[in-house]
């Protein structure tokens, strides 16, 4: 029997319909704001699995892997893998993950970068804190210091990620850039520099030096914390 076919008997509204209503006039008066997670949750999840209470799912999800926040940031099997969830609602709880990504990024593509840099950390920080191996990201900025590539360069293992420093400099040389940060994450959760970061950020500092490249600065993600090697000292 197709989805969109109900016998007479069941035609009437499931319980969970005006609970629906409720959530959306509850988001309408203040743009989600004073929902708790699950109730947030719910009414992302509605759009995904319209013939079923959502709210036990919402609460699944939320004592499986954390916060609003540790949801959408799931591996999309891990996703998967809690009970009423499928392949759809996963997709559509990282699609919103995604879209939080993307406007904190057009945050950092607007603005002069080193004037923005609350939110550069807050973007790096949405896109990489929770990644469970280690990426370097590299955003290349142009003379006036605005965004004009931001890419992953590297993925590595749960506690390594080599970076070539030949390589950031052939692709800044391509792209035209005049500074560059790195960016990149601790799966841990601790962004303590290692002896091997702080190296290999000199190395690549040096590198981009001679063909007149500044390193503006070295960021690591923790899963709470962040830390700038300039900040600290350490370039």
């Amino acid at each position: 029997m197709a989805d969109d076919v109900q016998p007479e008997k069941s035609r009437a509204k499931p319980h969970y319909h005006e609970h629906r209503n409720r959530l959306r006039a509850r988001f309408a008066g203040d743009a989600g704001a004073s929902m708790p997670d699950y109730e947030l949750l719910e009414l992302v999840l509605c759009g995904a699995i319209p013939r079923r209470d959502v709210k036990p799912i919402a609460k699944a999800l939320l004592k499986r892997f954390g916060g609003f926040g540790d949801v959408i940031s799931a591996d999309l099997k891990a996703l998967q893998a809690v009970d009423g969830m499928g392949f759809t609602s996963a997709v559509h709880l990282k699609a919103v993950q995604q879209a939080a990504i993307r406007l904190l990024k057009h945050e950092v593509e607007e603005g002069h970068v080193l004037s923005s840099w609350d939110a550069v950390v807050d973007y790096c920080r949405a896109a990489m804190s929770r990644d469970k191996v280690e990426r370097f990201r590299l955003l290349f900025l142009n003379n006036r210091n605005r965004l004009i590539a931001d890419e992953v360069q590297q993925t590595g293992t749960v506690d390594h990620t080599p970076l070539y420093p030949r390589e950031v400099v052939k692709r800044a040389l391509e792209l035209g850039a005049s500074a560059l940060i790195m960016v990149h994450n601790h799966p841990s959760g601790d962004p303590t520099p290692s002896q091997a970061d702080i190296v290999m950020t000199h190395a690549v500092r040096d590198a981009l030096a001679k063909i007149d490249i500044r390193l503006h600065d070295h960021i690591i993600i923790g899963r709470r914390e962040t830390v700038s090697l300039r900040s600290d000292g350490l370039i």
